[in-house]
C-alpha cells in the first residue's frame, strides 16, 4: 500500500509543481497588506537632490538599500521607523508611467507621494509658490486636423468627434470638474480611455483624483508645518485644491497657458502627475502630487526661468513633502493603536 502511495506521489508531484509554477509564472508580484511602503517620487536631478538633501539631514531618515532595476535606481529606507522607497519616474508621461507601474509591480507600495516642480497656470503664483490640485487633467490628449479650405477659421474634424463632443457636453451638465473643452488652433482635445479590474469596457476619464485622505494629510501638514520662505526670507503661497494639468509637452506660451486656464482651471502645468495619477488609480494605490511653481508657463516677459529656479522650487516643495510624511506617519501610528 505504501509503495502504491509513494508511487502515486512521485507521479503527481510533478503536475502539482507545475500548476504552482504556472499561477506565479506570469504577472507581477502579490505583497502582503501587513507591510506595506510609501513611494516618494520625483521626476529628474533637481528635485531628487532635495529630497535626498533633506533625508541625509534627519537622523529619522535613512536610505539602508541601494538597488537598480532596468536602469531605474531605488533607494530603500525608512522615515521614522516606517518603511520608504524613493525613486524618479524620468521626466514626461511616458517615462511616468513606466516607471511607476514597475515600481508597484516590483515593491509593496501602498501610497505615492510625488514633489517636484512646475509651471505657473494662475497668475496669483511665483517660483517656490506651491500647489496641490486635487485633480490632474492630460492637457494634450488631442486630435490634430486640417483647416477647412472651404470655411474660414474651420477644421475638418474626424468622423468620431462628433460624439465625442457630445460626450464631453452631457458630462459638464453633471460634473462641475468636467472641462470647458474647446479648440487651440488645429489641437481639439479628446481624453483618454482608461483599463481596470472590474470595468467592463475603455472608459473615457476627463481627470484622475487624488486620494482624498492624502489630501486631508496635506491640509494638516499645512497647518502643522513652519513657514516655508524663499532664500530671500519671502513666504511662500501654498494653494490645496483645485487643478493641475499634465503633458507631454514643455509648456511655455502665453496664448496656450490662457488657453489651460478657460479650458480646465488649471493651478499649474507639468510632464508627469496624470501619468502617475493613472497608474495608481488603476492599481488601487493611494496617491497625492505636490508640485512647486519654478516658472510662468510662458506669462513672463522674455526667456523663461525654470532653469534659475528649479532647484529653489524644489527646496520649497520638499519641506512642506517633510510636513506631509509626518502626518502620514502619524495617521499610520494612529492606526496600529
Amino acid at each position: 500500500m505504501r509503495k502504491i502511495v509513494l508511487l502515486t506521489l512521485i507521479i503527481l508531484l510533478p503536475a502539482l509543481y507545475s500548476a504552482a509554477s504556472a499561477e506565479q509564472k506570469y504577472g507581477p508580484r502579490e505583497f502582503a497588506d501587513s507591510d506595506k511602503w510609501t513611494a516618494i517620487v520625483a521626476a529628474y536631478e533637481p528635485e531628487i537632490n532635495a529630497i535626498d538633501d533633506a533625508f541625509d539631514k534627519m537622523e529619522s531618515a535613512k536610505i539602508d538599500e541601494t538597488i537598480i532595476i532596468k536602469g531605474v535606481k531605488y533607494q530603500l529606507g525608512t522615515y521614522k521607523s516606517q518603511r520608504v522607497i524613493i525613486f524618479t519616474t524620468g521626466i514626461s508621461v511616458v517615462n511616468a508611467a513606466m516607471t511607476m507601474q514597475m515600481a508597484l509591480d516590483y515593491f509593496p507600495i501602498d501610497k505615492v507621494v510625488m514633489m517636484g516642480i512646475a509651471g505657473a497656470i494662475n497668475p496669483m503664483f511665483e517660483p517656490g509658490d506651491i500647489a496641490i490640485p486635487e485633480r490632474w487633467y492630460y492637457h494634450d490628449e488631442s486630435v490634430y486636423v486640417n483647416p477647412d479650405p472651404q470655411n474660414e477659421g474651420a477644421y475638418i474634424l474626424p468622423g468620431y468627434y462628433e460624439a465625442a463632443s457630445n460626450r464631453h457636453e452631457e458630462r459638464a451638465k453633471i460634473d462641475a470638474n468636467a472641462p470647458k473643452y474647446k479648440n487651440f488652433a488645429y489641437q481639439f482635445p479628446r481624453e483618454v480611455a482608461i483599463v481596470k479590474e472590474g470595468i467592463e469596457s475603455p472608459q473615457k476619464m476627463p481627470y484622475f483624483t487624488v486620494s482624498a485622505n492624502l489630501l486631508a494629510l496635506a491640509k494638516k501638514a499645512l497647518i502643522n508645518v513652519d513657514t516655508i520662505k524663499m532664500p530671500s526670507g519671502k513666504p511662500i503661497k501654498i494653494s490645496i485644491g483645485g487643478n493641475g494639468v499634465t503633458g507631454s509637452v514643455f509648456a511655455d506660451s502665453a496664448k496656450y497657458r490662457v488657453w489651460l486656464q478657460d479650458v480646465f482651471n488649471a493651478q499649474v502645468a507639468e510632464m508627469e502627475s496624470a501619468a502617475v495619477g493613472q497608474v495608481c488609480f488603476v492599481n488601487n494605490v493611494d496617491w497625492i502630487v505636490i508640485r512647486s511653481v519654478s516658472d510662468l508657463a510662458g506669462g513672463q516677459k522674455g526667456q523663461n526661468d525654470e532653469n534659475v529656479f528649479n532647484a529653489i522650487a524644489s527646496g520649497t516643495g520638499t519641506k512642506l513633502m517633510m510636513a506631509l510624511l509626518d502626518e502620514i506617519v502619524s495617521a499610520k501610528a494612529n492606526d496600529v493603536k
